[in-house]
């Protein structure tokens, strides 16, 4: 039988609500693509962002220009040049490896390199609210050994103090998302550096990041919203001391295996990031996770529920995906 591509559009609510510098959502609304070959399917997740243009109807439409050559067969490697960056080529390329991983008998794992998959530790987000808030939560989860936290106005020092004293044994990230006046990003990183912060992603807007060049970087930047894809590096290098690698911006596995190790290469410390997502989209991240640095995969823990057969996660840790799953 040929091969089939099927698009669903899903909506999983989300426990309460996710609030960061630019907004609050309530639910993780997603694309699933579905390829069904010889009675075998593989499945991928994207999540769209209206920060880099895309909605659920422009990425679904994204997926279905594309049908001809997904359902003619096309490979990973060539779905990069066919398709751009971005959430509906990672639907795609996750669905092929999936797809693969089942007609061959040979796990993605095994396909990639890895020898065998460990429960790695992931971050668990806390959003943006007023400092006494932010507390109150940084308490709650102070047992989790690694904590990532909404920030991202031009007066944090309170809420970075107050994380700070609600989790005082976390190792702790914070999230500006392009959110610090240049005017005080200075005075922000020395904050972060009293505090003891671990890593500050993206605290001015990409393509406006000049300024992290010409400073003192007391605490390490990771770039997120400036760096997309592997051509996007080598600018990079004087600006940021790590990167944050998502799916669904590289547009898949095949791309963030390339992007991984070239960044390596060039010296960066390495995160693996997510979108609010389910299961289905944190799995292929994990493996591509296994040696990071920094991993924030906690989608599924901000969701209301979950895939069947989801991922497995226990206090700061996530596992590695079961065939049940996805890989």
């Amino acid at each position: 039988m040929p091969r089939s591509l099927e698009i669903q559009m899903n909506s999983f609510p989300i426990a309460g609500t996710f609030t960061i510098s630019r907004g609050a959502k309530t639910s993780a609304d997603v694309i699933t693509c579905i390829l069904t070959e010889n009675g075998r399917r593989g499945w991928g997740e994207c999540v769209p962002y209206r920060r880099y243009g895309e909605t659920m109807e422009s990425v679904a439409a994204q997926i279905e220009a594309a049908r001809p050559l997904i359902e003619q067969g096309i490979s990973g490697e060539e779905l990069l040049s066919a398709m751009p960056p971005g959430a509906a080529r990672n639907a795609v390329d996750c669905a092929i490896w999936d797809l693969e991983a089942k007609r061959g008998g040979k796990s993605v794992a095994e396909r990639i390199g890895l020898a065998s998959a460990k429960p790695l530790t992931t971050a668990y987000t806390i959003s943006l609210g007023e400092p006494e808030v932010m507390t109150a939560q940084a308490r709650e989860y102070s047992a989790r050994a690694l904590l990532k936290v909404k920030v991202g106005t031009g007066d944090d020092e309170s809420r970075i103090r107050a994380v700070r004293e609600g989790a005082p044994d976390s190792i702790i990230i914070l999230d500006a998302n392009e959110g610090w006046p240049e005017e005080t990003l200075e005075h922000h990183l020395r904050i972060a550096a009293e505090m003891n912060i671990a890593l500050v992603e993206q605290p001015l807007p990409a393509g406006r990041d000049e300024m992290l060049a010409g400073i003192a970087r007391p605490v390490l930047i990771c770039a997120d919203e400036s760096v997309h894809h592997t051509g996007d590096l080598a600018s990079l290098r004087d600006r940021y001391d790590a990167i944050n690698i998502k799916l669904d911006k590289t547009g898949g596995l095949t791309e963030a295996l390339v992007m991984k190790r070239e960044a390596q290469r060039l010296g960066f410390q390495i995160m693996l990031g997510c979108m609010v997502g389910t299961s289905l989209a944190m799995a292929p991240a994990v493996l591509l996770a296994q040696d990071a640095e920094f991993v924030d995969l906690d989608g599924p823990l901000l969701l209301a529920r979950d895939r069947e057969c989801g991922l497995r996660y226990t206090a700061s840790l996530v596992w590695p995906p079961e065939p049940s799953l996805w890989g």
